[in-house]
């Protein structure tokens, strides 16, 4: 059995080599597909592991990890009169399960290096690369789709469609990212699932390329997954380890930097020229590029996104459209008309008691006529639109899907078996402990919905508690307004008093701007924080759950003061002498403009109608243009 030390001079090492970027190994040659992270304290003497080890062409070369350290509890005492200081008997046990379930993966195929010479004090690297016959046999097993040798010709467009495809080519050439292979192609290279008897159909004219990155990193990722660890009696891969604390992180190497001016050309830097960065925003995406990198999942997103996009240009077009219209028709909306005519100047109850006067009707006009911009006959036609819009959207989605599924090879695609999470894992590990604690069976344990009831009772108080907050924080508003309007209606400066409504309305809506983006914060975080104790089984399932409290939290959060201004500002009153009051003390606020619509005594029925929208419009405004800014990027 080779030792340690004779596994490490039997390294052939180039000192000369150059790692570019830490992407390679030590020698230069071998690529890093997979990093594992883990925390270490430095012991000494013959407990130093070796820094590098790699898999050679005898077994022995996967058992050189274990050496000839007992386990804890299990072996013999360390010597007494060592000056090594004594090792924590936990941190003992996570570089024990280290070692074996290295030493596993060297026995899958794969080969390590160590490197725990770093500058972070106490972090360890653990890099993994693999060779091509771990990679031809993966590849069958997961019955990946290759590019074999097999080509043929892609019926073009003839007659009137070829000439517009050519002319809308010249058309959007400045807004084309510059990316080969970005063109429709000619030719289509047909894949089919790798064989290792058929090695000979594949183009395996480049074989350091024919497996790129992604897959590589799909590959280790996966054998990380199936390893298992024996000293840790339900340790079932990668997941269990890092959720057990004995991995800190898992993680694929980016290509390279994208940033400097000596950096190697790759593709995240081509990425970040041509799509991840805010002066391409104008650009077509190079997708099928995304989707070499990232993979099919979020190359599909991407693409879902560009469509998106795109097909907002026609309904953002009709918008404005509508909104010129209303500014086109403002001076002939005859209620706004009626509410600025001199004539029909009718005097108003006071909006508080004590401290506010009569006013005008009329005071009104610039409130009424700004909201038709936004409530006029053309809305109604907008609002067809839009239902048509989404129905068209999604069929125009369900083509381009069904384009990229054939241009990507995606048909007969099978979304991958959900692997248990690693908190579940964990989770489980911990009831089995307790049950094997206390001699009973430990045969098939899993989360039950008892396990589950304090998160799912915690889930719901929480979520209770979270709208009330929302609702109030909306009380909270109203209240501002009203004691607002009555402060300012005793100022002595005749400007502040005839601009009350203003200054009142435009306030509100910054509190409510800043209150709604700072609640979503707060509420995306206690959502995650609500699914994770759930301790869902799967990715997939802890996705949907984490989306259904996101939304229903956010979707409070955003919308309950429309819901307060739509449906519930205004009608709740009272009349003169029998007026509504909120802690008997403060009197509900009206909407001037519903007035007319509420049978009161003062309007005008089926002349006027609602004219809410203005109120509502920066709020949602501003929180949409401000999450736009907020969006990030892929990655940077």
């Amino acid at each position: 059995m080779l030792t340690s030390q004779a596994l490490l001079n039997s390294l052939s090492v180039d000192p000369d080599a150059k790692c570019r970027y830490g992407l390679y190994f030590r020698d230069g040659r071998r690529k890093v597909d997979y990093i594992l992270v883990y925390h270490h304290k430095r012991p000494s003497g013959s407990r130093t592991l070796a820094r590098r080890v790699q898999h050679g062409d005898t077994p022995f070369g996967a058992r050189s990890l274990k050496q000839d350290h007992p386990l804890p509890g299990k072996g013999a005492p360390l010597d007494a009169g060592s000056a090594e200081p004594p090792m924590d008997y936990h941190e003992d046990d996570k570089r024990f399960r280290r070692e074996e379930y290295e030493g596993n993966l060297l026995e899958a195929g794969l080969e390590l290096e160590r490197d725990e010479d770093t500058k972070i004090h106490g972090v360890g690297f653990v890099k993994i690369h693999a060779p091509w016959n771990v990679l031809c046999r993966e590849a069958e097993f997961l019955k990946l789709k290759m590019p074999t040798k097999k080509m043929y010709h892609i019926n073009e467009t003839r007659g009137l469609l070829k000439k517009i495809s050519s002319v809308l080519q010249k058309i959007t050439e400045p807004i084309q990212p510059k990316v080969a292979g970005h063109r429709p192609q000619t030719m289509k290279i047909l894949s089919y699932p790798f064989s290792r008897e058929k090695q000979h159909l594949f183009d395996l004219s480049d074989k350091d390329s024919f497996f790129d990155s992604k897959t590589r990193s799909t590959i280790v990722y996966e054998i990380l997954k199936r390893t298992t660890c024996t000293k840790a009696k339900y340790s079932m891969g990668i997941t269990s380890l890092l959720a057990n604390g004995v991995y800190a992180a898992a993680y694929p190497l980016h290509d390279g930097d994208y940033e400097g001016e000596n950096v190697e050309f790759n593709d995240r830097k081509l990425l970040y020229e041509e799509w991840a960065r805010y002066g391409v925003f104008y650009k077509y995406q190079p997708i099928d590029l995304v989707r070499k990198y990232f993979g099919e999942k979020i190359g599909l997103y991407f693409a879902w996104l560009g469509v998106y996009t795109q097909m907002l240009i026609p309904a953002s077009v009709v918008g404005i459209i509508v909104f010129l219209y209303g500014c086109a028709t403002m001076d002939e909306n005859i209620p706004s008309m009626e509410m600025c005519d001199q004539r029909y100047n009718i005097t108003m109850c006071p909006l508080c008691d004590k401290t506010c006067s009569y006013w005008k009707m009329s005071s009104a006009c610039a409130t009424a006529r700004a909201s038709h911009l936004f409530d006029n006959p053309a809305t109604v036609f907008f609002s067809v639109f839009m239902a048509l819009w989404a129905a068209t959207f999604m069929e125009h989605w369900k083509r381009k899907q069904m384009r990229l599924n054939y241009r990507w090879d995606l048909t007969g695609f099978e979304e991958e078996e959900d692997h248990p999470r690693a908190e579940y894992e964990a989770r489980v590990l911990e009831k089995s402990l307790k049950k094997e604690s206390k001699n009973k069976e430990t045969d098939k344990v899993k989360l039950t919905w008892r396990d589950r009831f304090p998160a799912y009772l915690t889930n719901m108080v929480s979520i209770i508690f979270m709208i009330a907050v929302t609702f109030a924080i909306v009380l909270g508003v109203i209240i501002y307004r009203i004691s607002t309007a009555a402060a300012l209606a005793m100022n002595s400066s005749p400007s502040v008093r005839s601009n009350i409504r203003v200054t009142v309305t435009a306030t509100a809506v910054i509190i409510n701007l800043v209150v709604i983006i700072l609640l979503d914060e707060v509420y995306g975080c206690i959502a995650r924080w609500l699914t994770k104790i759930e301790v869902p089984k799967t990715e997939k399932s802890f996705e949907e759950r984490l989306i259904f409290k996101a939304f229903l939290l956010k979707f409070v959060n955003s919308y309950t003061p429309i819901f307060y201004v739509a449906f519930f500002k205004g009608r709740f009153v009272g009349r003169p002498g029998d007026y509504v009051y909120i802690f008997r003390s403060f009197r509900m606020e009206e909407v001037t403009e519903m007035l007319f619509i509420s049978g009161s005594p003062f309007c005008f029925p089926d002349r006027l109608s609602t004219l809410y929208a203005w109120e509502k419009q920066p709020i949602c405004s501003a929180k949409s243009f401000l999450s736009v800014l907020m969006e990030p990027f892929p990655f940077s």
